[in-house]
């Protein structure tokens, strides 16, 4: 199993008998051989507690489950797909940007802002940005949406990586993550996102950065 990236728009997933994928709602372009599409309403390979996270997260629709022997295509919207390979490791996506993953990884649901603390978790409401994020564990492969394409960017001990949470897609590596913001709450009063809110990333790993502060 896996995926094999047919164009930046599309990939395509191959699907053998004892082994599922989990994919976005609508995400199917196309499939040939065998292949079964089911509602999760568990929430993937996170149970109960997960499909809770992803409804808080304000997710209204379930992951489907893909079964069978063949092969899929899978796309969303146009958007543009970047495939992220897990050995062992966590990636922690934005949950509306995640297209597809095997299902040999565990996945779960966190505080974005968490560790930011409470106000972290405070600004993250501000700025309109999902509070949930989605984990996901072990070893496979995992399919992201970004508009206009997605830049990685290395975060390195002592150099702090600033995001705009607009423009954050995932990130994965032993990396803290906190929200914050770069105005008084004064100048706050009627902004977006943009400069007004960073998100700060810092330790060793990566951050999947998007071209686009367009949400999906």
């Amino acid at each position: 199993m896996g995926f094999r990236e047919v164009n930046s728009k599309m990939i395509e997933a191959t699907v053998v008998p004892g082994q599922r994928l989990y994919s976005q709602r609508g995400a199917m372009l196309a499939y040939r051989g065998d292949v079964s599409f089911t509602p999760n309403i568990q929430g993937g390979q996170g149970g109960v507690m997960s499909m809770i996270g992803r409804r808080i997260a304000n997710e209204a629709t379930p992951l489907m489950t893909v079964e069978g022997s063949g092969t899929v295509l899978f796309g969303h919207g146009g958007h543009h797909i970047q495939v992220i390979g897990l050995a062992g490791d966590t990636l922690y996506v934005e949950a509306e940007r995640l297209l597809a993953f095997e299902g040999t990884l565990q996945q779960g649901t966190v505080f974005l802002g968490a560790q930011g603390g409470v106000m972290g978790m405070v600004r993250g409401q501000v700025s309109g940005q999902g509070l949930f994020t989605t984990t996901l564990t072990g070893h496979g492969a995992v399919a992201v949406m970004a508009h206009g394409g997605v830049f990685e960017v290395p975060v390195t001990p002592g150099r702090p990586v600033h995001v705009d949470p607009q423009a954050y897609v995932a990130h994965h590596g032993e990396v803290r993550n906190k929200l914050s913001t770069a105005l008084g709450w004064r100048e706050m009063v009627g902004r977006g996102s943009g400069e007004a809110f960073q998100l700060e990333l810092s330790g060793s790993g990566t951050v999947y950065v998007q071209a686009s502060e367009e949400k999906l």
